[in-house]
């Protein structure tokens, strides 16, 4: 393979496509072409030839399971890395993007799955962070609010302040901000990793007529997602990654087949199977199912009506144990608040939660977890990761007396017990010794449910359990999840996607603004009348 072409420079891209006007490619000419593309890092050779050829005006999909290296070669196009091998030809010409704002001036901009925006900043200063609007040599506030209002605009979210702290804005806002900020930098190539994963139903069709109205522009986007569906919805081409390697080029994104998408990608065949409800693995005691498909015995949990001003109220439910309750609902309609309550995170103004028939204390996590209850939260990088710290440390962080023998931590059987654990899971790679933040998204998901898998939970809380995890991944994780619940697990999760919440949960509450509007078995709702539900809060009649 050929070595990268150019000479480093300190501010710009290399080569001649950055000195001409970036708008005059030809528009028949390919935007962006990688020729074996190369990338190592200690013991790991995460990108190993990697071929892409992305036209102007296309969505051109990018799939591979996690651990494939669509993460780092996001990062060897956006100029986070530089690749040791290969060529980036870039509006015909070749180039190397030195730093980020390399790639962002010659109008390449990214969008990553773990937003980097800036809490304490406001939404006009984080779209304009870096490139701010200036008036006689002083950055304008004003301007950057008026033009931010626009692309806001531009996105379908008019109400989204331009002066609002984005802190304070729900991870679907923050979404849009990110995306709103690409756009502020007249991008001919967008790239979008996992873009609808922290958005509802509506909020995903709203993003499609965006990416439509770029590419008639003759916008290129990189779009990356695990969800087929939405492929075959908005793409044109496909490009398949497994092991750092293309394996196959220029699919038609609509018409290849499903199974022949999941072989490329894992190498076997998987499809989305969810295990039977009450199948028992090895040796589990599987609890007693009712004729309805729920789960017969005392409450395990029960939550009396709970509730946060603002956020949701009236909100009672039961769990059993080994049952899999769901929560099916729009991004913001307070599924995540309730998760986080009943674990103790915020505290309630009114309601109770108890487990055993005992209460908890208000707004207490220790008594959560002394309780037997563990917690995996949507937004893994700051609420459950440290990123710093090794895939052991990770895991074992909530099992730590287990391994410790008079003060000290038995290094030897905590590693042991963390690899065999993450192994069953797949984590990718399978050294517990890496460190968090080099693993792709989808296997630092996998670390966290880890975590209380290894720590012997009897209540585990799932918030949004395979958000920017692949297809193989997820099979094992519907798995996983029906093995404890068939071992006396009591869950509790939330999933943004219904077909999800149908197929593995036992029970499933729909709530929508604050309230839970509808219960019912899973087995007698169909995904249309959750939508109904959800959207418009209207009970429906369920099928029996």
């Amino acid at each position: 393979m050929t070595p990268a072409t150019g000479p480093q420079a300190p501010d710009g891209p290399v080569g001649a496509a950055a000195a001409g006007d970036r708008h005059t490619a030809d528009p028949g000419a390919p935007l962006l072409r990688l020729s074996g593309i190369v990338k190592t890092f200690p013991g790991v050779r995460a990108l190993d030839g990697v071929d892409l050829t992305v036209l102007p005006g296309e969505v051109h999909c990018l799939l591979g399971q996690n651990g494939a290296g669509k993460s780092t070669l996001i990062k060897v196009l956006s100029g986070a890395h530089q690749p040791d091998e290969g060529t980036i030809e870039w509006l015909g010409e070749p180039v190397r993007f030195t730093k980020p704002t390399a790639a962002l001036r010659a109008g390449l901009a990214t969008i990553y799955q773990e937003l980097d925006l800036v809490d304490d900043l406001t939404v006009a200063e984080n779209v304009f962070l870096g490139h701010e609007l200036r008036r006689f040599g002083f950055s304008s506030r004003a301007a950057a609010r008026r033009r931010t209002r626009e692309l806001l605009t531009r996105l379908g979210h008019a109400e989204i302040p331009a002066g609002r702290e984005v802190g304070r804005l729900p991870a679907a806002g923050k979404q849009i901000v990110s995306m709103a900020r690409a756009l502020s930098h007249d991008a001919r190539l967008i790239i979008m990793d996992e873009p609808s994963a922290v958005l509802a139903h509506d909020e995903v069709e709203n993003l499609f007529r965006v990416i439509r109205d770029l590419t008639a522009a003759g916008v290129a986007v990189i779009y990356i997602s695990h969800r087929l569906a939405e492929i075959r919805e908005i793409g044109d081409r496909v490009t398949i990654l497994k092991d750092g390697r293309t394996v196959a080029v220029d699919l038609p994104a609509r018409t290849t087949p499903t199974a022949e998408v999941v072989t490329l990608m894992t190498g076997r065949n998987v499809e989305y199977v969810f295990p039977d409800r009450g199948a028992s693995g090895a040796g589990a005691v599987a609890p007693a199912v009712a004729s309805s498909g729920t789960v017969a015995g005392t409450p395990l949990l029960r939550v009396t009506d709970l509730g946060r001003p603002g956020e949701f109220e009236g909100v009672s439910f039961s769990v059993r144990a080994g049952e899999i309750v769901g929560l099916a609902g729009l991004v913001g309609a307070g599924r995540s608040e309730i998760l986080e309550t009943v674990y103790g995170a915020r505290k309630p103004a009114t309601g109770t939660v108890e487990v055993d028939g005992k209460a908890l204390r208000r707004g207490s996590v220790q008594a959560a977890v002394a309780a037997g209850m563990g917690l995996a939260p949507e937004e893994r990088k700051s609420q459950a990761l440290l990123l710093g710290e090794p895939v052991y440390r990770n895991v074992s962080l909530a099992s730590l007396r287990r391994f410790s023998r008079f003060g000290f931590v038995r290094r030897g059987a905590e590693r042991a017990s963390v690899g065999e654990i993450t192994r069953s899971l797949d984590l990718r790679p399978a050294d517990p010794r890496r460190t968090m933040r080099t693993l792709s998204g989808g296997n630092q998901q996998k670390a966290v449910v880890s975590r209380w898998l290894l720590g012997r939970t009897r209540l585990l809380l799932l918030d949004e359990p395979t958000r920017g995890v692949d297809i193989g991944a997820r099979a094992e994780l519907y798995t996983l999840i029906r093995s404890l619940a068939d071992q006396g697990v009591g869950v509790l999760m939330v999933s943004s996607e219904v077909p999800e919440v149908l197929g593995l949960a036992d029970r499933v509450l729909v709530v929508r603004e604050g309230r839970v509007v509808h219960e019912a078995p899973a087995s007698e709702l169909t995904e249309a009348q959750v939508l109904d539900l959800v959207m418009a809060g209207e009970r429906v009649t369920t099928t029996r």
